[in-house]
């Protein structure tokens, strides 16, 4: 799997993160290579949440998009 990521540059110094195809999903180092660490780790928690399927009613609709 390949995820892009958006590497800043923090204003205090060492750089930080964010993965925007997963929301909240961001992480921060001092260097470049234990920013590289973190975003590895930070990543697979995000993707590891459990999150509860949607309830889906007779009534709703469920489309599927490509964006």
């Amino acid at each position: 799997m390949k995820i892009k990521v958006i590497i800043h540059e923090a204003e205090e110094g060492g750089y930080w993160a964010e993965v925007p195809s997963i929301p909240g999903c961001a992480t921060q180092g001092e260097t470049f290579e234990e920013l590289l660490q973190n975003l590895y780790e930070a990543v697979e928690g995000c993707l590891s949440i459990d999150v509860s399927p949607a309830q889906v009613n007779e009534s709703d609709r469920v489309l599927e998009i490509a964006v």
